[in-house]
């Protein structure tokens, strides 16, 4: 349980059965009166975000989330399959919870499932990931303009800009936060 003294910006709550994170924190001490305490609280399961203002003496429960170590399995059309590695049950995530991870996720990646109340509502995947190049247009010699690149396809559909000098068939280490393209990685 918190309480209004405990707020700060990255704390989870629940409120209304749902997990928040404070996203950004003012506390406000006016001439008379209680202390209050202005927050920008968004929703982890919708995204939805709102400001709210709290007087000091209000309590908060805190967000019952964990963070499980799963595998991806597959994608089925719809929803995303991934398996917990330490007591192998399965969860099933949309494709709106997965989000942008899917450009990036291949078949046995590990990765971290958020989860709220047991239930999957979020996910994060390694820093870097090694994907082969499934189409990219051949390297014409004497093409060395300075900052040049090209676009490749990546085994999971994602697009992304490369240097003239990597070829269809090669592996790749991808930074997942950003999608940049990192280096060529040896086999």
């Amino acid at each position: 349980m918190y309480e209004s003294s405990d707020l700060r910006k990255g704390l989870k709550i629940e409120i209304d059965g749902y997990p928040y994170v404070i996203s950004q924190f003012a506390f406000v001490k006016p001439g008379k009166g209680q202390a209050l305490y202005k927050c920008k609280l968004k929703n982890m399961v919708t995204g939805a975000q709102f400001e709210r203002t709290y007087r000091s003496g209000d309590k908060f429960n805190e967000a019952n989330l964990e963070e499980q170590e799963m595998e991806y399995l597959y994608h089925d059309g719809t929803t995303y399959c991934f398996m917990n590695t330490t007591n192998y049950e399965q969860v099933m995530m949309t494709e709106e919870q997965v989000g942008d991870s899917r450009n990036f996720l291949k078949d046995n990646t590990l990765c971290n499932v958020l989860l709220f109340d047991g239930r999957p509502i979020g996910l994060t995947l390694p820093n870097f990931v090694d994907l082969r190049v499934t189409e990219a247009e051949p390297w014409a010699k004497g093409d060395t303009a300075a900052g040049s690149t090209k676009p490749a396809t990546l085994e999971t559909g994602y697009v992304l800009q490369v240097p003239p000098f990597v070829n269809q068939g090669e592996m790749l280490r991808i930074d997942t936060r950003t999608g940049d393209y990192v280096e060529r990685v040896k086999e």
